[in-house]
C-alpha cells in the first residue's frame, strides 16, 4: 500500500471461547504434540470429564455453575437488546472472555439457559464467571473493532488470541528535503513523503533498500551528516549514491532518479525497466560506455529486486493473503502481502486458539485482531469463507475511508495465490510441530539428567559484559517449550556506583537483585499487562555463566530475597574453552560432566551462547554510543591533528568504526601503531 504525507445472536457455534489453562500450566500452543496427546491443547468435548474440567478451575460439584448461571442472568436483566461488546471476569476481576453481539441480551442468554447443552470450554467459562460487564455500541461494525481491541489489549483466556503482533516496516522517501532520502521506518507515518509496503520483515526492506540504492543511487544518510559533507562518503565511491550531498549530481538529475524509484515502488517497474534499458541502449551507441554499463548495473539491480519476490501475480495490484492449516491441535496462519503487483514478502502466525475450534473462526477472530492497528489493503483472500465476512469488510471499509473486499476465491490467479499461501502455511506448521517436539523432548531430558521436578517451562540464562568496568551490562534471555522466547529478553545496565571495576559477583547481584524484587513486587501496570499471559513469568530454572563462586554468590542472593523454589545452575567453560568439556554445577551436588556429543550438553551451550551474543550485542550498543558522544579523544596517543586527519579522510566517525588496520594505516600522519589502537580502541574484546 502507497500512501502520501461476530456474532449472530442466535448462533452459540458462532463464537466459541477458547479454552484457558491454569495460570502455572505450561501455554498449550507450545505444549509439545508428541508428549502427551490427550492434553496438548485441551480437553476433548466428554462430557464424562466434566467433573475433571471443573475441578481444574478451582471448582467443586454443580455449585460453581449455578453460580455463574447466576452471574450471566443478572447481566441479561439489564443487558440492552442493541448491539455491544460483553466481558465475563473471574472473581479476581481478570477477564476470562471478550465477545460482541448484534444483540447483546439475546446472546447472553444463551449462555444463561441451564437446558441447552454446551461445550466443555464454555462450561469451563461459565463455572470461573462471576460478573459480566457490558459496553452498548452504536452499531455491529463498531462492536466489532472493540471486540478486537479489547482482545488484543487484554487477552482473554478463552479467546483465540494472535501473538507475535509486532508493526511491519515500511520503506519511506522522504519529502521534506531538496535531495529526499530512503530508509527503513517502523511506527506512525507522521514524517512527510510517500511509504511503501507493509514488507514482511526487516530483513526484506533492508535487502530493498541496497537494491534501491543500486538501481536509482538514492541516499540513505541522515540529513545532519547530508549538509556536514565536504566530499562524497564511501557509498558513492561504491556506486549506491549519486552523490548530491557535493553536488555531483544536479538537482533536477536527482529529481529524475527519485521519480524513477518511486515508481518502481508504486507498481510502474516495467516502464522504469524499459526507460534505464532505453538509456543504456542511447549511451552505448554514443559509445560511453561507462554510462552504459552504470545502466547496466541498475537494470540488474532492479532485477534482482524482482527475483528475491518469488511468485508476482499479474491481476492482482494490492492485497493480503491468509490461509490457514490445523495440525495437531494447533493453528497456523500464513500471511502474503501483495503491494503494487509486487510480492512483498510473507510471515507465518501461530494463534493460540483451543483444537476444537474450526479454521473459520479461529480465522475470522485473527483478521478482526490482526487490522486492529494496520492499514488494509483493497483485497483480503482468504483460503476459508469465514462467517463475518461482510461485517468485516464493512468494519475495514469505515476504518480505512475505502471500499474493502473479503473472500475466499474459487478459481483463477487469485484461488492460486490462496493455495501458495496454504502450501506456506502447511509447511510452517509441520516445522513448527517438529521444532516444538524437539524442543520438549530436550527438556524432558534436561530435566532427567539435572533431577528437576518437571521439565522446565520457563529458563532464564543471566550473563554481563564490560570491559575493565566501563559501560558494564548484564542480560537475560528466556527459553521455553516453545524454544527462545524473545520478547522476553531483558537487559539491565548497571547503575550501582559503589561497584569495584569489573566486580563480576556485584554486577550479578544487582541485575538479580533488579529482575526478581520487580517480579516479587510488580508495579501494577506490569503485573496489569502479565497477569492474563499465557507465558509463565516465574522462572523453574536459572542458568549463569560461571563456577561453582558465582553458584554460591547467586544463592546468596536468592536467599536474601526469600526465593527457595528455582532451581539453580552454573556453567563454567571447559580447559581453554573448549566447547564440549563444559562443567555443570548446582547446590549441594557434586560437579556434573556431559559426554561432549551430548543433546543436553548441546542445548544448554545453546543457552549460554544466546545469553552471550545478546549481551555482547547490548554492551557494544551501550559502548558505540559513549564513543560517539566522545568523539576520538579517549584513545591514547591521537591528538587534534590525528583527529581530523581521520576525520578528513574518512568523512565520519562512523565510517573509522568501519574501517580496518590497513584502511587506518593509509591515513596521513597514522602509524601502523595508531592504527592498531584505534582498531582495538573500536573491536574490543569484552569480558
Amino acid at each position: 500500500m502507497v500512501h502520501d504525507s461476530k456474532d449472530n445472536p442466535d448462533d452459540t457455534r458462532a463464537r466459541k471461547p477458547e479454552r484457558g489453562s491454569a495460570p502455572d500450566a505450561p501455554p498449550e500452543a507450545l505444549t509439545p504434540p508428541d508428549l502427551d496427546p490427550a492434553t496438548a491443547n485441551g480437553d476433548e468435548e466428554d462430557d464424562s470429564r466434566l467433573p475433571d474440567i471443573l475441578e481444574e478451575s478451582g471448582a467443586v460439584g454443580d455449585e460453581p455453575l449455578a453460580t455463574g448461571h447466576g452471574a450471566i442472568e443478572r447481566a441479561v436483566r439489564f443487558a440492552p437488546t442493541s448491539p455491544g461488546v460483553y466481558r465475563m471476569l473471574n472473581a479476581n476481576s481478570d477477564v476470562l472472555y471478550v465477545g460482541k453481539a448484534k444483540n447483546v441480551k439475546k446472546r447472553l442468554s444463551n449462555y444463561a439457559r441451564l437446558s441447552a447443552p454446551q461445550p466443555a470450554r464454555i462450561l469451563r467459562m461459565i463455572a470461573a464467571t462471576v460478573s459480566v460487564e457490558i459496553v452498548s455500541t452504536t452499531t455491529e461494525t463498531e462492536a466489532l473493532l472493540l471486540e478486537a481491541n479489547l482482545i488484543k489489549q487484554l487477552r482473554p483466556r478463552f479467546n483465540v488470541q494472535l501473538r507475535d503482533d509486532k508493526s511491519f516496516p515500511y520503506i519511506l522517501i522522504t519529502g521534506d528535503h531538496w535531495a529526499p532520502q530512503i530508509l527503513k521506518h517502523r511506527g506512525a507515518q507522521s514524517r512527510p513523503g510517500r511509504y511503501f509496503g507493509p514488507f514482511a520483515s526487516a530483513g526484506a526492506v533492508n535487502r530493498t533498500i541496497t537494491a534501491l540504492q543500486r538501481a536509482f543511487l538514492i541516499r540513505s544518510c541522515t540529513d545532519s551528516f547530508f549538509e556536514s559533507r565536504s566530499r562524497p562518503c564511501l557509498l558513492y565511491q561504491i556506486r549506491r549514491c549519486a552523490g548530491p550531498c557535493t553536488r555531483e549530481i544536479d538537482f533536477p538529475g536527482y529529481t529524475t532518479l527519485v521519480r524513477e524509484a518511486t515508481d518502481f515502488l508504486s507498481g510502474k517497474s516495467q516502464a522504469v525497466k524499459q526507460e534505464l534499458a532505453g538509456e543504456m541502449e542511447k549511451a552505448s551507441s554514443e559509445l560511453e560506455f561507462e554510462s552504459a554499463a552504470l545502466y547496466r548495473d541498475r537494470l540488474a539491480a532492479l532485477s534482482a529486486i524482482q527475483s528475491q519476490q518469488g511468485i508476482n501475480p499479474r491481476t492482482v495490484e494490492e492485497a493480503d493473503v491468509f490461509a490457514i492449516h490445523q495440525e495437531g491441535g494447533f493453528s497456523c496462519v500464513e500471511v502474503f502481502f501483495f503491494r503494487t503487483g509486487q510480492n512483498w514478502g510473507n510471515r507465518a502466525y501461530f494463534p493460540r486458539a483451543e483444537k476444537t475450534f474450526t479454521p473459520e473462526e479461529v480465522l475470522g477472530s485473527f483478521l478482526a485482531q490482526f487490522y486492529d492497528d494496520k492499514p488494509p489493503p483493497k483485497l483480503i483472500l482468504l483460503s476459508h469463507e469465514i462467517e463475518e465476512s461482510e461485517l468485516l469488510a464493512n468494519a475495514l471499509s469505515i476504518k480505512a475511508g475505502h471500499k474493502i473486499e473479503v473472500t475466499a476465491p474459487k478459481r483463477g490467479e487469485k484461488k492460486e495465490l490462496v493455495t501458495h499461501a496454504l502450501t506456506n502455511a502447511r509447511e510452517a506448521l509441520g516445522r513448527k510441530l517438529a521444532d516444538t517436539a524437539t524442543q520438549g523432548r530436550l527438556l524432558e531430558a534436561m530435566a532427567a539428567t539435572l533431577s528437576l521436578p518437571h521439565p522446565p517451562k520457563r529458563i532464564e540464562v543471566y550473563d554481563n559484559s564490560h570491559i575493565q568496568g566501563t559501560n558494564a551490562v548484564g542480560a537475560m534471555i528466556v527459553a521455553g517449550p516453545d524454544g527462545f522466547v524473545k520478547n522476553q529478553y531483558r537487559k539491565f545496565n548497571i547503575k550501582s556506583e559503589g561497584l569495584t571495576p569489573g566486580d563480576d559477583y556485584g554486577m550479578m547481584r544487582e541485575v538479580l537483585e533488579r529482575r526478581f524484587k520487580r517480579l516479587i513486587n510488580p508495579p501494577e501496570e506490569s503485573a496489569a499487562k502479565t497477569k492474563d499471559d499465557d507465558f509463565p513469568q516465574w522462572p523453574d530454572l536459572v542458568i549463569i555463566d560461571g563456577g561453582r563462586g558465582q553458584l554460591n554468590a547467586v544463592r546468596e542472593i536468592f536467599a536474601g530475597l526469600g526465593l527457595t523454589q528455582v532451581s539453580l545452575m552454573s556453567v563454567a567453560k571447559g580447559p581453554d574453552r573448549d566447547a564440549g568439556r563444559e562443567t555443570l554445577f548446582m547446590p549441594e551436588r557434586e560437579a556434573i560432566k556431559l559426554e561432549p556429543r551430548d543433546p543436553v550438553l548441546y542445548f544448554i551451550q545453546r543457552l549460554r551462547d544466546e545469553a552471550h551474543r545478546f549481551v555482547i550485542g547490548s554492551h557494544r550498543k551501550l559502548r558505540k554510543k559513549d564513543i560517539r558522544e566522545a568523539g576520538l579523544q579517549e584513545i591514547p596517543g591521537i591528538g587534534p591533528s590525528r583527529k581530523r586527519a581521520l576525520l578528513h579522510h574518512f568523512g565520519t566517525l562512523k565510517e573509522i568504526e568501519r574501517a580496518s588496520i590497513v584502511d587506518l594505516g593509509k591515513v596521513p600522519g597514522v602509524s601502523a601503531e595508531s592504527a592498531r589502537r584505534i582498531f582495538e580502541y573500536f573491536h574490543p574484546q569484552p569480558g
